[in-house]
């Protein structure tokens, strides 16, 4: 028995590589451990950074607004062909309702130097966009082109965004500025910067727009 016991016995040899063996394994194991330690400690510091944000744009692009500016009953979002007739839009300018279908719909964002028909702009609300509108007694008067100046430098920093915003002159309007969203209209005659930004951001693609996810 003695003799069998020897030979199943490891040499010391074999003793100290099995320690050996050991050590490593357990040595792999730690580090092993510490890596996925350390990387979930920096997985929640990363989601603890991003969720935070998430929340704040899904606050805002998820809330559907009671403004700026004074919130009107739709005209509905019946798609029309062009030279159609149509009942009378609620406000002036209109902020739903009746309008052309692609492709005569909606215009390019950004600045038009010209009036963009209702049946046109109505569409480019219905996608989420916002309309900045400007009427002068005296076009080319010093006051109006500061006006549009000013008015220009919003729209442009907004495009700069990537905001979905369309300006152009809408003449005989009976204020000086008007800004629509869809079911949103604000209207005034003295140029207020922080009105105007406030409007944008809070009715810019809003669940209220029918299309709000489209260009």
């Amino acid at each position: 028995m003695s003799t069998q016991n020897s030979k199943n016995r490891p040499t010391p040899t074999q003793a100290r590589a099995a320690r050996r063996e050991r050590r490593q394994n357990r040595r792999k194991f730690t580090r092993v451990f510490i890596g996925f330690a350390i990387g979930g400690v920096a997985l929640l510091l990363i989601l603890g950074l991003i969720l935070p944000m998430l929340g704040n744009l899904g606050g805002s692009a998820d809330k559907v607004p009671d403004g700026p500016g004074k919130q009107i009953e739709s005209d509905g979002k019946d798609h029309i062909d062009e030279g159609s007739e149509h009942p009378s839009y609620r406000t002036v300018p209109a902020a739903s309702g009746w309008h052309y279908r692609q492709p005569l719909a909606p215009v390019s964002w950004g600045i038009h130097t010209e009036y963009i028909p209702e049946e046109k702009r109505i569409h480019n609300l219905e996608h989420g966009g916002i309309s900045i509108v400007y009427s002068c007694a005296e076009p080319i008067s010093d006051e109006c082109k500061q006006l549009v100046e000013s008015l220009t430098s919003i729209v442009d920093r907004a495009r700069e965004a990537n905001l979905k915003v369309v300006m152009s002159p809408y003449p005989g309007m009976a204020t000086k500025i008007a800004l629509t969203a869809w079911t949103f209209i604000d209207a005034f005659d003295e140029f207020d910067e922080d009105r105007i930004k406030d409007f944008i951001n809070a009715h810019e693609s809003s669940p209220n727009a029918p299309e709000r996810y489209a260009n």
